[in-house]
């Protein structure tokens, strides 16, 4: 096996060679010049911003900076409806998939906060159907495994198997018997690979969805309220976050930035629509970056926002501590929260790829795709006292939008950090390219293989959808 795949791999190193050799495909043949120019200038931050967005194939961009307890800059840039030519600003709402799981946490902890349970406390206390790992019947699953993704329940397939909508919540039979009937194994939607056959309760974090589903079924239970009421009566209101709602009839349809499905094989961007969804606790929520940023100046100052405190300070310093059993599955899981390295997308195209996270630990924050058109991040820099966030009206979830997301982080860290030491915001970018050029060069028999196997996986790629 060991030879068969060393065979393997040198005919691959020589197919990739012969062809570079013959001059079918030139290393840099898919580099824009504008791109091979960034790499080598040092260019303004308006004018970054620009060449990332066309690299990225990004519509629009909704960002944000937080220095300590206020926002020191935000903007918007491209358009939030190419068709309608809306220009994007600071006040444009984004669906901002999977950063709603940090609002879902913070609810529940709220509730921790009141001394309603212990993190370590068996959540079967509350739910009234027992959530137990049928592979692993005697293990408890806890408010901490929830929250941290070691629960060892594993998104399916099925768990999309739902209908989209343009109103709502609340939903018919969400969450129950919908729960229920999906989690248990006299379930009519019961699906015995949603739980891990080989590690138990605790024992692993793995990304997943149907987590954050629980968590904000608990906080129904415990608090009393729809989970969409709780969280605007306790967190939206308090933060004052008017323009936050689960509800996408609750904003003007010219408010809400369109999703676009950018199409690498055609090369165009696909108008796709906002749509409500079931899992809304799970990524579900329509937000703007002014709204989202006094969130973020919460967890950032210990749990209080502008005089208003929503969580204790030790509280928020255990949801961004990184949870037992402490593994790194991409990154490593707090309390809701992630805490994240840069990355870079290695491979081919979707679905020939796979992702590298550096090992260092550089911000404590959550990001959010959504294929048919959106990615968003909101980070904290652990070492310093400073935060970004921007919102995406399309996927990441191709290489050239992975590399130009990783680059309009870092961007706007540079921003940020300039912006706190009263520098020029000119920023200086050629050390972030050099990783990516090292990336590209590793990849060079893009062009070939799109054309034999990518059009066979659009459609199947637009379909699925991600909230991470």
């Amino acid at each position: 096996m060991k030879k068969e795949l060393i065979c393997i791999f040198i005919l691959n190193i020589f197919l990739i060679a012969s062809i570079s050799a013959s001059g079918f495909i030139n290393n840099d043949s898919y580099l824009t010049e504008d791109f091979k120019h960034l790499s080598n200038e040092k260019l303004d931050f308006e004018n970054s911003i620009n060449l990332i967005m066309r690299y990225g194939h990004f519509p629009a961009i909704s960002s944000c900076i937080v220095n300590e307890n206020e926002v020191v800059w935000s903007d918007g840039f491209g358009f939030s409806d190419v068709e309608k030519g809306i220009a994007a600003t600071d006040k444009t709402v984004f669906m901002v998939a999977s950063i709603t799981k940090t609002i879902t946490g913070t609810a529940l902890m709220q509730l921790f906060d009141l001394g309603y349970f212990n993190l370590d406390d068996d959540v079967n206390f509350f739910l009234p159907f027992e959530l137990r790992n049928p592979n692993f019947p005697d293990v408890p699953i806890t408010f901490r495994m929830l929250l941290s993704h070691s629960s060892s329940l594993i998104d399916t397939d099925n768990y999309w198997d739902i209908d989209f909508y343009y109103e709502g919540p609340p939903f018919d039979d969400y969450p129950e018997p919908w729960l229920e009937d999906y989690l248990t194994p006299n379930g009519s939607n019961f699906d015995p690979l949603i739980w891990s056959e080989n590690y138990g309760p605790g024992k692993k974090s793995s990304y997943a969805n149907i987590n954050f589903n629980i968590v904000a079924y608990l906080v129904e239970i415990i608090s009393g309220e729809p989970f969409y009421e709780y969280c605007e009566n306790h967190i939206f209101e308090p933060l004052d976050m008017d323009k936050s709602s689960f509800r996408l009839t609750d904003f003007d349809s010219e408010e809400v930035a369109i999703p676009y499905f950018w199409n690498p094989y055609t090369k165009q961007h696909e108008r796709s629509q906002n749509w409500v969804f079931i899992h809304y606790p799970a990524g579900g929520l329509f937000t703007t970056v002014l709204d989202l940023s006094h969130f973020l100046i919460a967890h950032m100052n210990g749990g209080e926002y502008n005089g208003t405190r929503i969580l204790k300070e030790n509280t928020v310093d255990e949801m961004h501590k990184i949870q037992p059993p402490g593994n790194k599955n991409s990154f490593y899981f707090g309390l809701a929260w992630l805490s994240l390295s840069r990355s870079i997308w290695i491979g081919l195209q979707y679905p020939f790829f796979f992702i590298l996270h550096f090992p260092k630990i550089l911000y404590s924050g959550h990001g959010g795709d959504i294929s048919y058109g959106l990615h968003t991040r909101m980070n904290m820099k652990i070492s310093e006292d400073y935060g970004i966030i921007y919102f995406v009206n399309t996927h990441r979830l191709q290489r050239t939008g992975w590399h130009a997301a990783e680059l309009l982080n870092e961007v706007l860290f540079k921003k940020a950090k300039n912006l706190k030491n009263g520098k020029s915001p000119n920023i200086p970018l050629e050390d972030n390219f050099k990783d990516i050029n090292l990336q590209f060069k590793i990849s060079t028999s893009r062009e070939i293989f799109n054309s034999i196997f990518y059009n066979h996986f659009t459609e199947q790629y637009k379909k699925s959808i991600f909230l991470q």
